[in-house]
């Protein structure tokens, strides 16, 4: 296992990305927007993401503004297998807040578990590169 990305939920998606590749240095790795769902993923970085860890900058397509307490979104985990690793962590104790199958407007295999504050942790099935 290893950890992807963190994700960040952002009101302007061109100053958040102006911010970390202007101001801290990181490179855009990717962009997309999903209009089923209504929002844009940007990926950044200073490594690809192959090898490196990497934040993900989300805009929901209609918000220009976010309390600080829900500006945090989740941590992301690869896993060999996300329908097993989500059996694995029940069989632990673990929470389960969302079920493994495909994300909202795509087809990637996703999971959440919830860690012992409430935090979400996203499961993210490995992709064959």
């Amino acid at each position: 296992m290893r950890i992807l990305h963190t994700m960040l939920r952002t009101a302007d998606l061109d100053r958040s990305v102006n911010f970390y590749t202007e101001v801290l240095g990181m490179r855009l790795l990717r962009q997309k927007d999903y209009p089923d769902g209504e929002f844009t993923l940007a990926f950044i970085g200073y490594g690809d993401e192959a090898d490196s860890s990497v934040i993900e900058l989300t805009y929901n397509w209609g918000e220009d503004s976010y309390e600080m307490g829900n500006a945090y979104g989740h941590i992301a985990i690869e896993v060999d297998d996300v329908y097993q690793a989500t059996e694995a962590i029940q069989a632990r104790g673990g929470k389960i807040l969302r079920e493994a199958g495909p994300m909202n407007a795509g087809t990637t295999i996703i999971a959440f578990v919830e860690d012992p504050d409430g935090y979400p942790i996203e499961l993210i099935g490995r992709k064959e590169h």
